[in-house]
């Protein structure tokens, strides 16, 4: 399994808006970016992400799962979409400021590349952020 975190500004679309779509998921739409292209490419069914909020409040809110693999955006057909359900949210949300001070996270893709939509978590990063947000393994 794989790790990832996708970003949304909440007034486009919002962690309520994936909870209420619930198990029938939505698709990963409006992404741009060919780096972030190639990440939803590489997402295979069951892997797991962050949900995060972009714009004023850049935090970490939730945790989706893929439940369909990359296929194209029939609205720009060279483009990607992968579908995500909601699993849960995070006890506590985790900013992207208390991401930034943790030494762990140093190297993680949301503090190197703050811009990148769709970001690969390592391992040990997908842990530390679940523990700052006081989930358990």
């Amino acid at each position: 399994m794989a790790y990832w975190l996708l970003k949304s500004e909440p007034k486009e679309f919002s962690w309520s808006d994936q909870v209420r779509r619930g198990a029938k998921g939505e698709a990963w739409s409006g992404v741009r970016n060919a780096q972030a292209r190639i990440n939803l490419r590489a997402m295979r069914t069951g892997d797991l992400g962050f949900f995060y909020h972009t714009g004023d409040e850049k935090r970490v809110v939730g945790v989706v799962k893929v439940i369909r693999e990359a296929y194209p955006d029939p609205k720009a057909p060279d483009w990607t979409l992968v579908d995500v359900a909601a699993v849960e949210p995070l006890a506590r949300p985790v900013a992207l400021a208390e991401i930034r001070k943790e030494p762990k996270l140093a190297e993680m893709a949301l503090v190197k590349n703050t811009r990148l939509s769709v970001q690969k978590l390592t391992d040990a990063e997908w842990k530390v952020v679940r523990q700052m947000g006081g989930m358990r393994e």
